[in-house]
């Protein structure tokens, strides 16, 4: 079976993930899709297949005779999308021979358009796998989930020797909280890569840095017709709150391995207001950095408003994964090798975001990232191609090849 035909058969079971969900997983409708890929793992002749109940599921490929000796590799992606544009049922949408121009995203009133997405000229000629415009499609990341299984099924149909390889997919990846029940010691891999990128030949090993900090605003409400020097307008002084941070440090204004400060939520009233953002920065130190500009802003407006008028709640969420990578390059350099061996360009770029592998390194598992083929992902925008996907089954092939050499 090709990879694409098995993301049409898993982008139509939606899993949204629930943020606001205190259970593991956060939604039940992610066991949907485990139990569907757990009979298709045993299928395949995976071993040791399992299913938890937190729905962490499982699986291993035996080393072929010989190879038992080699490096035991893991391949992990993320059952579960996000919940915006999810509420309803998903329809993928084949458009064969894309001519690189605008296309209108089924009865939608949405483009996706070269203008707004310029790598679509690269893709002319493809076949092109969209949503119909009213929902996420679904590639993110059940398109790692088809490619990783569409090479267990290569591997044996085609006879490749490899050594022992690991298999495993994760629920909340998208509340980032994918890693948090991970048994790394039933995975069993002495390395693994997530599959969770974007443009085939992505290899990402370096994440930002990050951190949640909330501004919680007391304010003082008095009449406004007797409110001279006592009134405290809380929105007006979480307004003040965000006009001290950097105009340009947000998310529209940086790249690459700049930070910034994203505002994800604000509420307010004259008594009471909150603000939330995410912090994030690849360098550690500039991270820390913009963490004591969060606490000076403050210290300063409690000085300026009364004590206890602002108060800053900062929650670490991960780090950067670069120095645990740095141990052990070969993983870079062999999929870097692995592109290159199969015609794909390698695309060594920084992860703006954080992945699965960037907590499981941090807990002994060393684990880059690579691309899927998709792009424009967590909205209606949201495309792969079949070639990308096939390309992406090409290299990571070759990249369990070079594991037993």
């Amino acid at each position: 079976m090709k990879a694409y035909e098995r993301l049409l058969k898993y982008v139509v079971v939606r899993t949204p993930s629930d943020e606001n969900s205190e259970t593991v997983p956060s939604s039940t409708c992610q066991f949907n899709l485990a139990r569907i890929l757990e009979a298709e793992m045993k299928e395949l002749g995976l071993t040791d297949v399992y299913l938890d109940d937190q729905c962490y599921l499982y699986g291993k490929l035996p080393a072929t005779a010989g190879y038992e000796d080699k490096p035991a590799l893991g391949f992990i992606a993320h059952m579960d999308t996000v919940s915006d544009f999810c509420d309803h049922d998903i329809t993928p949408v084949i458009t064969e021979n894309y001519d690189g121009e605008e296309l209108a995203l089924g009865d939608s009133g949405l483009v996706l358009s070269p203008a707004t997405f310029s790598h679509l000229k690269d893709l002319k000629g493809r076949t092109l796998i969209t949503s119909d415009g009213t929902t996420v499609l679904g590639a993110d990341d059940k398109a790692g989930i088809a490619e990783i299984l569409t090479l267990v099924e290569r591997l044996q149909t085609e006879k490749i020797p490899h050594g022992p390889l690991c298999v495993a997919f994760t629920p909340d990846e998208e509340i980032g909280t994918g890693a948090s029940h991970f048994d790394i010691e039933r995975f069993g891999a002495d390395y693994a890569y997530t599959m969770d990128g974007s443009t085939e030949g992505e290899i990402q090993y370096e994440n930002f840095n990050a951190c949640k900090a909330q501004f919680d605003v007391k304010g003082f409400n008095v009449h406004p017709g007797t409110s001279k020097d006592t009134m405290i307008n809380a929105s007006l002084v979480a307004m003040e709150i965000n006009s001290l941070l950097p105009g340009m440090e947000t998310p529209r204004g940086t790249e690459d391995y700049e930070g910034f400060y994203h505002l994800t939520s604000m509420s307010g009233e004259c008594a009471e207001a909150q603000l939330n953002y995410i912090v994030r920065d690849h360098n550690k130190d500039f991270f820390e950095a913009r963490k004591n500009t969060l606490r000076l802003i403050e210290k300063n407006l409690n000085e300026k408003w009364g004590e206890g008028t602002v108060t800053l709640t900062i929650t670490d969420q991960y780090k950067n994964m670069a120095e645990i990578i740095a141990t052990c390059m070969h993983l870079v350099d062999n999929a870097k090798t692995a592109c290159e061996n199969t015609g794909i360009t390698p695309l060594i770029i920084p992860i703006r975001g954080g992945t699965d592998g960037c907590q499981l390194s941090f807990r002994g598992l060393p684990c880059p990232n690579l691309g899927t083929g998709g792009h424009a992902y967590h909205g209606p925008y949201e495309h792969i191609t079949v070639e990308g996907m096939d390309k992406t089954v090409d290299m990571i092939t070759e990249l369990v090849t070079l594991y037993t050499k």
